[in-house]
């Protein structure tokens, strides 16, 4: 091959290309970003439209329907999502993979211009992220400051710094207290005096002005002239002239109180519990959130330290950070791959006992790994589990190449050539072998552009890894490990047949030589005397291992021979044999759970606690702090932050008053994940209990889109019904086994009073629905009349009825309703008022009305449970229009299942086309396909011993698994080919082939399962989605290469003719 003669005749310039390889490779490491996964979030763009004071219904009508209208002929949309709540409406619009969220935000935002949305209702807010989703990291701040200056700290400085970094999407407080000044009106006396509650609103806006009155000239000189009559103290507002009363003006003072207060409380929050204001920092859907984590707490740091400069007292705590999570599991998977690395070397060096041969070989995997960090870069592939992932897959893989190509070397080695000559002919005879086992495990990443859903944009980056790193070790099989095999620096003896040095050497090349070339392999020989010498001091057990490994290895190579004879003469019914074995592990997939991804543990959880409908916010609070008071002393438990007034399935809303929720934080030592987080989750549970009436739920930090991995929806248009079909279908989900936490969407539901007009009675006063409707709402929520400066600060000025005057439903149906009227009228005199729960929120998915029925899993797979929600699903009585599907994490499982298959069947074709082209026979590939289906017994059987449910992780092992198992197949038969075109007859060049390739087959089998025995223990953070992968591929290997060596020879002496040399 020339590019191996080149390389062995040009060893500087080979070395500089790898030098300049290996350092474009280190630039290129250090700017790759760290993720957990890739990108498996769709696209996302929310659109939060608050209408204060509106009931869900009519957020319903009035705004979400209307967007969600507009929006939904966007181009790139594929799904549209709404949850109207009361006061908040939040519209969440996924687009293609891969959509352009620049353009898309301004297709969006020309739509939202076309709308006509009610008067009362704000603008809408385009969010580039999904609230739903959990912030990327909460910050509790907290000190000896009050409440309200903590707040204020918090939405005047931190909250706008933080706003201001590129990444971050929004930044929401809670918490604390915000200031505002109250006008608490006498409802009684405004009756007496005949005033409207408007007019005095009216009133403060128009007193609390300052205005330009143009410009004033007296000679020369010219002056502004201003009004100047802004409040300046809260005290000016007593004196203010609301209306006349027989000819005497009526001051607020005389009919209100005033008073300096802050806003009613929605949340409450304690750390360790202590009260706090929280900081939730979400980041933009398609941006990274190690990066952005990063420059979060720098900007974190840099401003408490500058408070810390003046001794302001304030503390800040980093409850929740996401991207600690994602580093520790990239770290993890690192090292698995370092390990791997350093396990496959060493069972190179079992096998070769040569330091050189093993330091030339070793040299494929860090200059791979290297070489690859610069196309990943180029690619923009994060360092995530997946990418690294298949980095620790390919490190035992790396080697293989290499291992074989030295092998046919030293083969030549011992036939008395030069080094040079070796080195060219050995690469030679094996190159063509070597660059088509590569290009079988390559060609089955190519059906990856027909994958959809998840499985998709998870298997993108690893395809794209294992592609560049198994190019890379071919680049190095071909070029390097030959030039530095031909390199003999202590040689005795000369062949006759060695070639001739150059009378005339550049000095400047011999430098470079000696620099690049001799000097990496004269530390490789003096390493190897470093070694030898501890080797000789702690010699015995060493020597122990050795021995044992030498006589395991002698015997194995003895009875190989043998037994495969044995097994040629009775093939038929070994091959019976097999094909039963292989039958049995069909009918064991059954046996086999199914789920989409592992769910992972992340040393963190969350609780949502629900307490009955109605209860006070502080009731809420005191119930929460005691669970959380239970929750700290349990062992592992590091801090508890609690939420009171929010949950997480809320996201963050400004109006919502669900004030009966609230959420624990649970925070534990560092490496408590897995069975260990799991425990501390049962033992709360249990603890629990002693709080009659509160429901609570376990759920983990949303690292992706999907929430819980029960998702049913229940459509329809009647909320009624929707309600009762969804609580019974929660009910009957319970009783499944391996079911928990199960709710419905429309459980609980809001206190409301409903108002019903008499419209006819309405008609007989002279007034209308809606003038009643603003005036109930102005007495009872309240106007912001004006604001209060305060220094570079605006401070709002509420005007509503005082407390007493509206503390229950008799209060509302005494409101006066005519102001203006000679005789006060009664609400109650016109309408119906009652007291009645309506729905707590309205959800809608591509514009139906949808409840949904969640639940998360214990002890059983996906699969299984699905089944059995099928079956309840199949069994209820649904009236006309409505319908019951299963969506979530199913319907993505389902999605990405069936295109997985189709991407092994593609697989599978491809390698037998690449195989075909390689051996110009139709049938040696067919032979060598047999490896596939007897490698899936290998799978099945470890699947079921390590109870593995099947997971697109498990598919990417076996689509991985369809091109590693066949490259002993090819090599086997490609020397099988070659001694037969040497004359010698068919089953003895079979036997003799099966003894000469028994030790590199075994070498590479044994690097690569060694390189990923890191990842398949399952140790740290992350392994939940990396173990499965190793798992199916160490099995499905282990199992292949045993078949390889019994039942390739076996199907190649039954096929192939005796006289075929193909």
């Amino acid at each position: 091959m020339k590019i191996v003669t080149f390389s062995i005749h040009r060893p500087v310039t080979i070395t500089m290309f790898m030098v300049a390889a290996v350092v474009f490779g280190f630039v290129a490491f250090g700017r790759l970003p760290i993720n957990l996964l890739p990108d498996i979030s769709y696209p996302t763009l929310t659109i939060r439209t608050e209408y204060p004071g509106a009931a869900p219904g009519e957020v319903e009508n009035l705004i979400s329907k209307p967007i969600e209208e507009a929006v939904g002929v966007v181009s790139g949309v594929v799904r549209t999502s709404s949850i109207s709540r009361p006061g908040l409406s939040d519209v969440i619009i996924e687009f293609d993979w891969g959509t352009n969220m620049d353009f898309a935000s301004l297709d969006v935002r020309e739509k939202l211009d076309m709308i006509l949305l009610p008067q009362d209702a704000k603008v809408p807010v385009l969010l580039r992220f999904d609230p739903s989703l959990d912030p990327i990291m909460r910050v509790a701040l907290a000190g000896d400051e009050d409440l309200i200056s903590l707040r204020l700290l918090a939405e005047e400085r931190i909250k706008q710094d933080l706003e201001s970094l590129d990444g971050v999407a929004s930044v929401q407080v809670s918490g604390g207290l915000e200031e505002e000044i109250q006008i608490n009106v006498n409802e009684g006396k405004l009756a007496q005096l005949g005033i409207p509650i408007t007019q005095v609103v009216q009133r403060l806006n128009q007193e609390n002005i300052n205005l330009t009155g143009g410009t004033l000239k007296e000679g020369e000189a010219e002056f502004l002239v201003r009004t100047l009559n802004e409040f300046k103290t809260v005290d000016e507002m007593h004196d203010i002239v609301v209306g006349m009363r027989g000819g005497a003006p009526v001051l607020l003072e005389d009919i209100a109180d005033i008073r300096k207060g802050h806003k009613e409380r929605k949340v409450i929050t304690h750390l360790n519990g202590k009260e706090s204001v929280e900081i939730a920092i979400y980041k933009e859907a398609d941006k990274n959130t190690v990066a952005v984590a990063g420059a979060v707490k720098k900007r974190l740091k840099s401003i408490m330290d500058e408070y810390q400069r003046f001794n302001v007292p304030i503390q800040m705590t980093i409850v929740n950070d996401q991207s600690v999570f994602i580093e520790n599991s990239v770290n993890e998977v690192r090292n698995a791959a370092l390990y791997g690395g350093l396990l496959a070397i060493l069972i190179l060096y079992l096998f070769l006992r040569s330091f050189k041969s093993t330091f030339i070989i070793s040299l494929a995997i860090p200059i791979s790994i290297i070489v690859t960090f610069f196309f990943m870069y180029m690619s923009h592939v994060s360092l995530n589990i997946m990418s690294l992932g298949g980095l620790a897959l390919g490190v035992g893989m790396l080697v293989d190449n290499a291992i074989v190509v030295l092998e046919s070397i030293d083969r030549y080695n011992r036939r008395n050539l030069s080094p040079e000559e070796a080195a060219d002919k050995g690469t030679a005879e094996v190159g063509q072998a070597v660059i088509a086992s590569t290009l079988t495990t390559i060609c089955v990443f190519v059906p990856i552009i027909f994958v959809q859903g998840i499985a998709g944009q998870l298997f993108n980056d690893q395809a794209l890894t294992v592609t560049f790193s198994l190019l890379a070790s071919l680049l190095v099989a071909l070029t390097l490990i030959p030039m530095l095999a031909s390199r003999r620096l202590h040689s005795t003896a000369k062949s006759p047949n060695a070639a001739k040095a150059p009378p005339h050497k550049n000095r400047f090349k011999l430098m470079l030589e000696a620099i690049f070339v001799n000097v990496p392999v004269a530390a490789a020989l003096w390493l190897k005397k470093i070694t030898g010498g501890a080797s000789r001091t702690l010699g015995v057990p060493f020597r122990f291992v050795l021995d044992k490994f030498d006589a395991l290895l002698a015997t194995v190579t003895r009875q190989y021979p043998v037994f495969l004879d044995r097994v040629l003469q009775h093939r038929g019914r070994f091959l019976l044999g097999t094909l039963v074995l292989f039958v049995l592990s069909l009918f064991s997939v059954r046996f086999i759970g199914n789920e989409l991804i592992p769910e992972m543990s992340q040393g963190e959880f969350f609780v949502d606690i629900q307490m009955p409908i109605g209860t006070p916010l502080e009731q809420t609070d005191r119930i929460i702090n005691q669970m959380a008071a239970v929750a700290r002393p349990v062992p592992g438990v590091v801090s508890v932050y609690s939420v009171s007034g929010t949950s997480a399935q809320m996201g963050f809303s400004a109006t919502e008053q669900r004030e009966n929720l609230g959420q624990l934080h649970i925070q534990l030592q560092k490496g408590m994940v897995g069975a260990a987080e799991q425990e501390v989750m049962d033992q709360l549970r249990e603890k629990f209990q002693q709080f009659p009436g509160v429901e609570y739920k376990f759920s983990r930090p949303t690292l992706f889109s999907f929430k819980t991995p029960i998702e049913v929806e229940v459509r329809g248009y009647n909320l009624q019904e929707l309600e009762r079909i969804s609580l019974a279908l929660a009910q009957q989900m319970r009783d499944i086994r391996g079911l928990r936490d199960v709710k419905a969407s429309t459980e609980g539901g809001n206190p409301e009073v409903q108002i019903v007009f008499n419209r006819k009675r309405v008609a007989q006063l002279g007034m209308d629905v809606s003038t009643i409707g603003n005036i109930i709402r102005a007495k009872v929520q309240g106007d912001v009349a004006t604001e209060f400066n305060r220094m570079d600060r605006k401070i709002d000025i509420r005007v509503r009825n005082r407390d007493e005057d509206r503390k229950n439903v008799e209060d509302l149906r005494r409101l006066t309703i005519n102001p203006n009227g000679a005789i006060p009228i009664p609400l109650a005199s016109v309408a119906d008022v009652k007291l009645e729960r309506g729905p707590s929120e309205i959800r809608r998915v591509d514009q139906e009305r949808v409840a949904l029925v969640t639940a998360n899993l214990k002890g059983r797979d996906l699969g299984s449970v699905t089944r059995d929600i099928q079956a309840i699903i199949d069994r209820l009585q649904l009236p006309p229009d409505f319908r019951v599907n299963i969506g979530g994490q199913q319907r993505e499982m389902a999605t990405s299942f069936d295109s997985m298959k189709l991407a092994v069947a593609l697989a599978i074709f491809l390698v037998y086309l690449v195989m075909a082209s390689q051996f110009e026979s139709l049938v040696q590939p067919f032979i060598i396909m047999f490896t596939i289906p007897f490698a899936l017994i290998g799978v099945v059987l470890t699947l079921l011993i390590t109870r593995t449910p099947i997971s697109v992780v498990v598919f990417i092992g076996v689509i991985m698994l369809a091109g590693i198992v066949v490259n002993n197949a090819i090599v086997l038969i490609d020397y099988i080919n070659h001694l037969r075109r040497e004359g010698i007859q068919k089953r003895e060049a079979i036997k003799q082939a099966g003894q000469v390739r028994l030790r590199p087959i075994l070498m590479t089998t044994l690097t690569t399962v060694l390189g990923l025995l890191p990842m398949a223990l399952g140790l740290g953070e992350g392994a939940e989605v990396r173990t499965p992968m190793a798992i199916t591929v160490i099995g499905g290997l282990l199992v292949g290469t045993l078949l390889t060596l019994i039942v390739i020879p076996t199907v190649y002496d039954l096929v192939v003719p005796e006289k075929s040399h193909k």
